[in-house]
């Protein structure tokens, strides 16, 4: 993905016009590493959770104890989003930051399910609130909201 592509992506998303099907676990990511590198007026794990969840409604999806926006993985995720940045140098393009977010374990969809099992990360409870891994600790560097 280029620098032009995830700022469309990411823009859209702020703007809530991205196509629904462009709202991919890549996307996600790209979104996150954009808001952390160009804006810095957000605070993504304050700001975040809000977002997604109108940007959910805006494409005709809910948010519920079953579907839509999701605390857990939302956290962890931007946690792990931070934790790959502070790996890169100091002026990163977003492109190269979501490539080597995209080449490590986290480029897959199914990453959460090394830390959580699949019955506690689908809970109400972590759907709704931040909720421990119970499979084994995250890393160190994923440990502290920023």
């Amino acid at each position: 993905m280029t620098d032009e592509e995830i700022e469309r992506i990411a823009t859209g998303f702020c703007a809530r016009t991205l196509a629904r099907e462009d709202w991919t676990h890549k996307a996600h990511f790209a979104t996150a590493l954009w808001l952390m590198l160009r804006r810095p007026d957000l605070a993504p794990e304050r700001d975040m959770p809000g977002m997604i969840a109108a940007y959910n409604e805006s494409v005709g999806g809910v948010n519920s104890d079953t579907a839509g926006y999701h605390e857990t993985i939302t956290q962890a995720s931007l946690r792990a989003a931070r934790a790959v940045l502070a790996g890169l140098p100091g002026d990163v393009r977003p492109q190269a930051a979501l490539a080597a977010l995209m080449d490590s374990p986290l480029g897959g969809k199914d990453w959460p399910f090394a830390y959580w099992s699949r019955e506690r990360l689908m809970s109400v409870e972590a759907r709704r609130g931040w909720v421990e891994p119970d499979l084994k600790p995250l890393p160190p560097a994923w440990q502290r909201r920023a």
